[in-house]
């Protein structure tokens, strides 16, 4: 196990651009909006692309937008310089205020709390995004979505490819689809060129699907197997895609830039709690047993396009085990990624 890491250089790897993400942002223009950008990923994705800016020549801007209810991202992203700008996207006011930009990243969403009160879900993840799409008519967009869309698909199959229709489980992942739908129409009568980044479970440590098992491990207890496997992105690597895929975005129609960011395996749950006990010298407590089939995505045209991740699974377990052990801070945000009813 990686025993020398310091938590500020794992901290580091979630926002440092590579060559890869400069050369392909190198392909735009402009300044870059981010919306949603106090999320568990946007600071770390906007912190990428100014530093990627940086590299590059011209004066580019990245523009973080959020309410920015947590004053600590926002203080981060700014010393990292990182204009913010503090606005309610539902605030119609708000949004024609809005910095302009032929680059945008969204990443506003609902998932909790939809099972019980999904208007607000659907008012967010459908509704606003057509907002904005007519707010920034013409710029490239790259927006997230999830990997939710995709139906249950046993293990052995290799997970959903972008050839997959959508099968969607739930009013969550229900809605998702619905952002595709309508930012899909939005582009095409706008002329907007668009990407879809459907997101399977990304990590850094502070959350995600290893810290959830890990924390399991940890205090005994059980790890639930009926979702027996999973593909987990180091954070950096999805911020990574995500960004190089405004370079790539496509205005065909009915038909723009969908692409899966997610890890290169499909990884046993059961495999995962065992080798983080290992590294922890906890023996691992299950409950249940694997179910035939999973929420599992294939990412291989994200990586024929951009390259394999420059995090490895077993990279992720170590630095997980380490963050635990060191006392690194913890967003208490679990994944539930053990849901298979599509409840959030």
């Amino acid at each position: 196990m990686t025993a020398t890491v310091t938590l500020a250089e794992i901290a580091r790897r979630v926002h440092e651009p590579d060559d890869r993400l400069i050369l392909e942002l190198a392909k735009t223009e402009g300044d870059l909006v981010v919306l949603g950008a106090a999320g568990k990923m946007g600071v770390s994705l906007a912190r990428m692309a100014a530093a990627a800016f940086a590299r590059l020549p011209g004066n580019r801007t990245v523009h973080a937008v959020s309410r920015f209810s947590d004053t600590a991202a926002r203080t981060e992203l700014e010393q990292a310089g990182v204009r913010t700008v503090s606005a309610d996207l539902a605030d119609e006011a708000a949004m024609a205020r809005l910095p302009d930009a032929p680059n945008v990243v969204y990443m506003v969403g609902r998932k909790f709390g939809t099972t019980g009160d999904a208007g607000p879900t659907w008012a967010t993840n459908v509704f606003l995004p057509g907002r904005v799409a007519q707010r920034y008519a013409g710029a490239r967009i790259s927006a997230f979505s999830s990997g939710n869309v995709y139906p249950l698909l046993p293990p052995t199959s290799g997970g959903a490819d972008e050839h997959v229709p959508p099968n969607p489980v739930g009013e969550y992942a229900q809605s998702c689809l619905g952002r595709e739908r309508i930012l899909t129409y939005q582009a095409a009568a706008t002329g907007s060129p668009l990407a879809v980044i459907r997101l399977n479970y990304a990590i850094d440590c502070r959350y995600g699907v290893l810290t959830d098992i890990a924390r399991a491990v940890l205090s005994g207890t059980p790890v639930n197997l009926g979702n027996g496997a999973v593909n987990v992105i180091w954070q950096g690597d999805a911020n990574r895609y995500a960004l190089s895929a405004l370079a790539h975005a496509d205005t065909a129609g009915e038909d723009p830039l969908i692409l899966n960011v997610t890890g290169p395996e499909t990884v046993s749950v059961r495999w995962l709690a065992t080798e983080l006990g290992r590294r922890l010298n906890r023996e691992p407590v299950f409950a249940g047993t694997e179910s035939p089939t999973a929420l599992l995505s294939n990412a291989a045209r994200c990586f024929g396009l951009f390259g394999y991740p420059t995090v490895s699974l077993h990279q992720m377990l170590d630095w997980t085990v380490v963050w635990l052990r060191e006392g690194g801070a913890l967003l208490d945000k679990p994944t539930h990624f053990t849901e298979r009813a599509g409840r959030f």
